[in-house]
């Protein structure tokens, strides 16, 4: 699934505006970015995308399921009313293979409108496009609980990692459209994501061997034993396949950040190891530990997504990140783009930012300067 063309009209302080999306004939990378000052209209082009998107996620939900609409802050100063609309391409959909590659008819188009005297309206027919694509998708999860959905994540600006929650009162059930939780949402506090991770280590624990106890073994017998070769070995068989997704990407985008895990002691807390040392999560710099959640959260909702996949980071999906380099230390934001291609292979990234060092080294990436004086984008 790929965004091909977002259009505005009256939307923000654009006027008339059409946007394409990489991968296009000339630009093969599967990363946009917008780069601009505050008020250059970055924030309301993801937005946009947000508001089409959440319909997609909502009719996957249920058929009746609704998104967002634009607002009356939406329309721009001056205008009676905004309309947005998106144009995807899904391989997988009947549709696309019918049509064939460079048919009109294999996009699937929809979109929201507001007038300031109507309200909120939605033309007729105008979400029956997305209707016909989340059907295929609900088909294919009744046919086969295993099936793949598409990763669809929005992380804005006002993203933090507010607190490490891992006193969980209850059985926690994760299922695959558990996935979409919060993508929507107008913040993202990453609580979902290290709640998600106890229990998940704590299913991994029950089914194997702990890292508690193959410390405790390597304590007494030492790590070139028969003892601990062997348990080594049960727990490698036993890893958490979701959890092995999610530390394999924390290692591309972080080397010297290994071992994430849940300890109970002395006091139940979330450890990672750094350059050999022992830390707190909550001891790590807010960067860090921004980066751990962005990225963790990115791989845990693929794993989710994908529960059949040898490796769910190579599942399909759309990523839209406001602010990208929000926090981030200028050495991750030279090699950001180059990771997030490498790491997540198949999803689609629409970035902003208004960091130079972001696109400093963009072969094939999509980049646009939006202009603050420019209606048109």
């Amino acid at each position: 699934m790929e965004i091909k063309s977002l259009k505005l009209a009256d939307v923000g302080h654009f006027g008339d505006m059409d946007i394409q999306f990489a991968p296009t004939p000339t630009h093969r990378s599967n990363i946009t970015v917008l780069v601009g000052n505050n008020g250059s209209g970055k924030t309301t082009i993801l937005k946009s995308l947000n508001i089409c998107l959440s319909w997609l996620i909502a009719k996957i939900r249920s058929n009746k399921g609704n998104g967002k609409y634009l607002v009356d802050e939406d329309i721009r100063n001056g205008a009676s009313g905004a309309v947005l609309s998106i144009g995807i391409t899904d391989v997988s959909h009947p549709r696309a293979a019918e049509s064939g590659a460079g048919s009109e008819n294999e996009l699937f188009v929809w979109g929201a409108a507001r007038s300031r005297q109507e309200g909120a309206v939605s033309g007729r027919g105008y979400l029956n496009e997305v209707r016909l694509l989340a059907d295929h998708y609900r088909t294919q999860l009744t046919a086969d609980d295993s099936a793949s959905l598409p990763l669809i994540a929005y992380y804005p600006a006002e993203r933090c990692v507010l607190e490490v929650p891992l006193k969980i009162s209850g059985k926690q059930a994760f299922d695959q459209l558990d996935g979409y939780d919060t993508s929507f949402h107008g913040g993202a506090d990453f609580g979902s994501f290290f709640e998600w991770f106890r229990e998940r280590e704590d299913s991994e624990n029950e089914d194997g061997i702990s890292d508690t106890a193959l410390a405790e073994i390597a304590e007494k017998f030492g790590t070139d034993s028969d003892a601990w070769k062997t348990l080594a070995n049960v727990k490698t068989s036993t890893r958490d396949r979701q959890l092995t997704a999610v530390r394999s990407a924390l290692t591309a985008f972080m080397p010297d950040f290994t071992n994430l895990r849940v300890q109970r002691k002395p006091h139940l807390h979330m450890a990672i190891d750094k350059h050999g040392a022992t830390f707190n999560v909550t001891q790590l710099s807010l960067g860090e530990k921004s980066m751990i959640a962005l990225v963790g959260d990115m791989a845990r909702r693929l794993a989710m997504m994908n529960p059949s996949m040898d490796n769910p980071l190579h599942g399909d999906g759309i990523v839209l990140i406001d602010d990208v380099e929000l926090r981030m230390d200028p050495q991750w934001q030279l090699g950001l783009i180059a990771q997030l291609s490498t790491t997540f292979p198949n999803c689609q990234f629409v970035l902003t930012t208004h960091s130079p060092l972001v696109v400093g080294d963009t072969k094939g990436v999509l980049v646009y300067l939006l202009d603050e004086g420019d209606s048109r984008g």
